[in-house]
């Protein structure tokens, strides 16, 4: 009985493999997100590509024999493996093969709450799955028909399943019409109360929750973790007018006290995210195409936060938000400002950083740097 308890309780020990690219680090967070365990990395020095495993035979066969030495439940791959490939690595090793996109698909349908988030995950999971559902079924043999003398052996069930997969899609294709039609009454709505709308946007995990709840004193879920956002959360903020206090004729009514603004934070984004889940959330993203200005968040001690920046400028093109207003944000500042003054690398690279973005605000969400100064500019922003 306690043995069936501790094999309930264990994690899934995960063998994880990259390409000469990658360091794993973010693969290992999106593991951690999705409650598995890593039990070993590998990142390949070269890979020779083969049809059969995308590298040899030999090095694959290595590579499951590791896997089952450190009893690894799974291994998985940093980059896109395609359905052959997948199946072909699960009859090597006979345990589960899957990439990176099925983990972050998993991770967003673990976390999806509203109607929309859920139908958006399971659209992609369902685009996901569709050329791969031969794999789950290997050489069956035809299951209706066959009798000899009629007009066909009958369909096998994987045609029956993918027939049942594209219905499924359309189905949930028209509830998300609805859920979009839904939202864009509601962004017009907004659009007619000429209220200002500002969007929160940048990599997972960059503190973009942490930043609404300093700018607006909300409550929105935050976690150490990627992808702890996925639906859209919109607070309303008064930004005070900066002139306004040093203004002599303010009693007259000729300098605005301030205006009201709509602050929207957003799904985060990821390098490699998986194609179906930007097209399946677009109406979700769609929140910063449509914003009037966006606050592109950036974890300023993150040692890839450059990569990132590329990452979120891809993104906001492809979902045709790439030339609104945007004001970069370096978030977490206070991992400089309480480091040690002989820590001579942590100034460098913040200068580094500083130099790349010289329009920027400094802020850190835990001990209030730079948030009243980051108000000031919304304001000007929005008000030029």
């Amino acid at each position: 009985m306690i043995e069936l308890l501790e094999e309930e309780q264990r994690k899934t020990r995960c063998l994880l493999v990259g390409n000469p690219l990658d360091n794993l680090l973010e693969l290992k967070g999106l593991v951690f997100t999705l409650g598995m365990e890593v039990a070993d990395s590998i990142v390949l020095n070269k890979i020779d590509i083969q049809p059969a495993f995308g590298m040899g035979t030999g090095k694959a066969a290595e590579i499951c024999a590791h896997a089952k030495t450190i009893d690894a439940d799974c291994i998985i791959f940093d980059y896109e493996l395609d359905p052959t490939k997948q199946r072909n690595w699960e009859k090597l090793c006979g345990f589960p093969v899957f990439d990176r996109q099925e983990v972050i698909l998993r991770i967003f349908a673990q976390r999806a709450q509203t109607k929309e988030a859920v139908l958006q995950v399971e659209l992609a999971q369902l685009e996901y799955s569709l050329p791969r559902l031969s794999h789950m079924y290997g050489d069956f043999a035809r299951q209706r028909g066959g009798n000899y003398g009629s007009k066909g052996s009958g369909e096998k069930q994987l045609e029956l399943d993918r027939r049942g997969v594209r219905e499924r899609m359309f189905r949930v294709r028209k509830e998300l019409e609805k859920v979009v039609q839904n939202r864009s009454i509601q962004r017009k709505r907004r659009d007619r109360s000429n209220i200002m709308n500002v969007a929160l946007c940048g990599y997972t995990n960059a503190g973009k929750s942490s930043l609404l709840n300093a700018l607006t004193n909300s409550d929105a879920l935050v976690e150490n973790k990627l992808f702890a956002t996925l639906d859209p959360l919109t607070r309303k903020l008064f930004l005070e007018n900066p002139d306004y206090a040093n203004a002599e004729d303010f009693s007259q009514g000729n300098i605005p006290k301030g205006k009201e603004i709509l602050l929207t934070d957003t799904v985060g984004f990821i390098s490699n995210l998986p194609h179906s889940l930007v097209n399946a959330f677009r109406s979700t993203l769609e929140e910063a195409a449509y914003a009037d200005l966006l606050l592109i968040v950036l974890d300023s001690y993150d040692p890839n936060v450059l990569l990132h920046y590329e990452t979120i400028l891809q993104v906001l093109d492809e979902i045709k938000a790439d030339k609104n207003k945007s004001i970069i944000v370096l978030n977490k500042i206070d991992n400089y400002t309480n480091a040690p003054e002989d820590d001579n690398d942590s100034k460098f690279y913040l200068a580094r950083i500083e130099k790349k973005f010289p329009d920027h605000v400094k802020v850190s969400t835990l001990d209030g740097q730079g948030i009243d100064e980051l108000k000031s500019l919304i304001y000007k922003k929005i008000s030029g």
